[in-house]
Formats: C-alpha cells, sequence, structure tokens
C-alpha cells in the first residue's frame, strides 16, 4: 500500500515511519525536512492550510496517516503568552487543525485515496485546558468511547469536529476514516524522565495520569489501517495505556482527590487508567506494551 504520512517531521512521525516503512510504500509530508535517517523517503516540503500542498502530497497514494497537528491551544488564555513569544498567530490551532484536515480530506477525495487514519487526541473529551470554572462532569469511569464531549478550548474543539469532519466523508463519499485519541504520547526519552522523577500525586489531575507510548500509537495506526475493511466505514478509539502514571492505585487517587467519584470507581484494583482502551483492542488486536514503571 502507498501511504502518506503527514507530520512525518514530527515527534510522532518517526514512530510510525519505522512502523509502516518495511510493509508499505511510504510519502512523507511536513513542513521541516525529516530526519536524516528517512531522507531516502520521498518527501513532499508543504503546508496542510495550502491546498495545492495537499493535493500534491495525496497523488496517487492509497492510504493516509494524518499525523499533523498544532498540538495546543494557542489561543487559550493561559497559553495566549507563551504563543507570543513564539511568534504563534493566535488562530494556528484551528487552521492547522480544522482548515488544514479539511484541506488534506478534499484533496484525498479528489485523488481517489480510500482510506484515512487520524491521529487525534483524548482532548476531545474536554477534560482538560478547561477554561471556566465549571468542572469536567464525570458521567462514569473508566471513560470510554460512549462518554459525552465538553471541550472549551480550540484544541479540544478541533479534535472533536475533527472526527465529526472524517465522519461527514465517510458519509459522503464511502472513504474509510478512523481517529484514534491518544493521550500523554511518550518517547522512551519521556517514559525514562517519568520513571526517576515519579512522585505522590499532591493533588487531583485533570488529565487523569493517562498517558501511552509513543511506539504503541504507532503499532495501533498500522493495525488500524491494515484491518480497515474488517472495521466500520468510520469510527473513533481512545489510544492509551491500560496504567496511569500515578504511583498511587486509581481508586485511591479518586478517595483523596474527588471522593464524589467513589461510586464510579467501585471493584477497581491496581493502576487501571480512567479511559478505556477495549474498543481499540477489539477491533484491531492491538495490545500496549510499552512501561515506565518497569524502568524504576
Amino acid at each position: 500500500m502507498k501511504v502518506l504520512i503527514t507530520g512525518a517531521s514530527g515527534r510522532l512521525g518517526e514512530f510510525v515511519i519505522r512502523e509502516l516503512v518495511d510493509r508499505h510504500e511510504l510519502v512523507l509530508m511536513s513542513r521541516q525536512k525529516p530526519a536524516a535517517e528517512f531522507e531516502y523517503l520521498p518527501w513532499v516540503q508543504g503546508d496542510l492550510t495550502v491546498f495545492e500542498d495537499c493535493r500534491r502530497a495525496v497523488e496517487g497514494v492509497d492510504a493516509i496517516q494524518h499525523l499533523a497537528a498544532q498540538p495546543w491551544p494557542v489561543d487559550h488564555p493561559e497559553q495566549r503568552s507563551q504563543a507570543i513569544e513564539r511568534g504563534i498567530p493566535f488562530d494556528a490551532t484551528f487552521k492547522s487543525n480544522m482548515l488544514g484536515a479539511y484541506y488534506l480530506m478534499q484533496a484525498a477525495v479528489e485523488a481517489g485515496v480510500r482510506l484515512v487514519v487520524m491521529s487525534g487526541s483524548n482532548c476531545a473529551l474536554g477534560h482538560g485546558y478547561r477554561i471556566s470554572s465549571t468542572p469536567f462532569p464525570h458521567h462514569f469511569l473508566p471513560i470510554d468511547e460512549s462518554h459525552p464531549c465538553y471541550p472549551e478550548d480550540s484544541y479540544s474543539y478541533s479534535k472533536l469536529a475533527g472526527e465529526m469532519l472524517l465522519a461527514s466523508y465517510s458519509r459522503a463519499y464511502s472513504l474509510r476514516t478512523y481517529v484514534t485519541r491518544p493521550s500523554g504520547i511518550c518517547p522512551p526519552a519521556r517514559r525514562q524522565q517519568m520513571a526517576q522523577n515519579a512522585a505522590p500525586a499532591k493533588g487531583w489531575n485533570p488529565w487523569l495520569w493517562c498517558w501511552v507510548g509513543s511506539e504503541d500509537v504507532a503499532s495501533a495506526h498500522r493495525l488500524i489501517m491494515e484491518q480497515a475493511e474488517q472495521l466500520p466505514l468510520h469510527d473513533v478509539y481512545f489510544l492509551n495505556a491500560d496504567d496511569t502514571t500515578a504511583l498511587e492505585p486509581t481508586a485511591e487517587l479518586v478517595e483523596r482527590f474527588k471522593p464524589e467519584l467513589k461510586p464510579l470507581v467501585e471493584g477497581l484494583s491496581g493502576h487501571p487508567s480512567f479511559f478505556s482502551n477495549n474498543k481499540l483492542k477489539q477491533a484491531a488486536g492491538w495490545q500496549h506494551q510499552t512501561s515506565w514503571r518497569e524502568l524504576r
């Protein structure tokens, strides 16, 4: 299969390239040149927010692994000063994640691409980057794909809207489209830091101590792509580790910091994630392989 990988120079791109390169013919797309390790692969220098760049990139490909994105809400009240210091326009998140996805999907339709796997985010849920003082409403734990979403910021909204955008292309054009919801993507170096710096929790973590290994995200994206014919025309999957980043057992975290949620975690033992990845496991036979606890 000839596969386009967007965001090929990004932090996740290198792991997906390594996962696919021995099995598929790859084309890379990014604004910056990918790592020297991949210089033998064809590279399309381009920007997702430029439609003609998307058209050039999708030419002749069978499938797209869409990894490119602005990874945080640059217009968020608590993030804006950092974005200004880095020269990032206030609308960069919305343009990259919404207009970029739209241009890529339009180009895919024109080129006859039949399969797209996109890296979304568990932020689509709306539990992080909260702006108002309204706490996130947990309907049940562990959270799965049926849980309602309550985004307040441009990044979380763009990830949820991206899922809906791809679903609309599946309905309209019968494209196979799939979106993962990874959380706290951790390459080996970050897992080592997690192990070295692990400490008792001092308060409730709105991100729910959730994480996933970079290699495991890559394997999930490959499995979804290769097994797409056995999957629904469109679907969304949480993509996270089986455990948390916390030293404390999951039920203890709730009892100490969110006792009102205790009825939702009764019977949980050990360190299970607050997010369920069962849907992905059942759909694609995926298993999370990496660990930070073994490095302690």
